[in-house]
């Protein structure tokens, strides 16, 4: 009975100390914009900056990328026409709210070719995310489990095709050794057809263990999109033994997303 009755979700302890003003981050925008108070707002603000920092240290540059993106860019990267729906459009500008900073950073490089021996490319970026998240509904949103706006530092890769299932392990690793810092409990779960997007070619899954709730909470996924995003975007590379273009490889992954790390 004394172990059950320490198991609380993450919703009971925020609002016990004040940490997390759901009632009012309704009145001000809606459900799934919530206030971080206090001791919350300095963690998710000290964990931004602590992946920042690993990241750098594995070796990708830091950008700051805009919040907000064309139609051509939702296009490259597999959005359009794909997650219509889960996306916040700006329709008079005809902008679209960022559904992860994977979606700039990767376009970033839009309509360009490099020298082979400039692979590979490494990026990080913080951004926040904004995601409709039509449909969702029940156990599964309630609290921080299911947000419209939330916090993630993205890892994008743009690598030579011959690496590039090599640097999805490297990718994966950087992104797990963040868990393992931050002493968390944890799986890998690798992919199957049905749970990857039409834009991926091998994905894995992070998941992190909720003692309050019970389950498994995803906190990462790590991608390989092969060439799919390359083509639409048309990023591509000189091979050193050819004067025609190839197509680079693009991957990406969460390391890591916020707000279930705090959960």
């Amino acid at each position: 009975v004394a172990e059950v009755e320490w198991r609380k979700p993450h919703w009971e302890i925020a609002e016990q100390h004040g940490w997390i003003d759901f009632q009012r981050g309704s009145k001000v925008a809606g459900a799934g914009f919530p206030f971080y108070i206090g001791g919350a707002a300095k963690l998710q603000r000290t964990l931004i900056q602590f992946f920042l920092d690993e990241a750098t240290e594995n070796g990708y540059t830091e950008m700051q990328p805009p919040y907000f993106v064309n139609e051509d860019s939702a296009r490259g990267t597999g959005q359009i026409p794909d997650k219509e729906d889960m996306m916040y459009v700006i329709q008079r500008d005809g902008f679209f709210n960022i559904p992860t900073a994977e979606v700039p950073v990767t376009n970033y490089h839009r309509d360009e070719i490099f020298a082979e021996s400039d692979l590979p490319i490494n990026y990080t970026a913080y951004t926040p995310c904004w995601r409709r998240e039509a449909g969702s509904y029940g156990a599964d949103v309630r609290g921080l489990n299911r947000l419209h706006q939330f916090d993630k530092v993205e890892l994008v890769k743009f690598v030579h095709p011959d690496t590039s299932y090599d640097e999805l392990e490297n990718l994966r690793m950087n992104a797990e050794s963040l868990l393992q810092k931050l002493g968390l409990s944890y799986r890998t779960l690798l992919m199957c057809t049905g749970d990857m997007g039409f834009t991926q070619s091998k994905k894995y899954d992070l998941e992190v263990w909720s003692i309050g709730q019970q389950r498994w909470l995803e906190v990462s996924s790590c991608s390989n999109t092969e060439a799919f995003q390359a083509r639409r975007a048309k990023v591509r590379y000189y091979p050193e033994d050819s004067n025609d273009t190839e197509f680079v490889h693009t991957l990406n992954g969460s390391g890591l997303a916020l707000p279930r790390i705090i959960i």
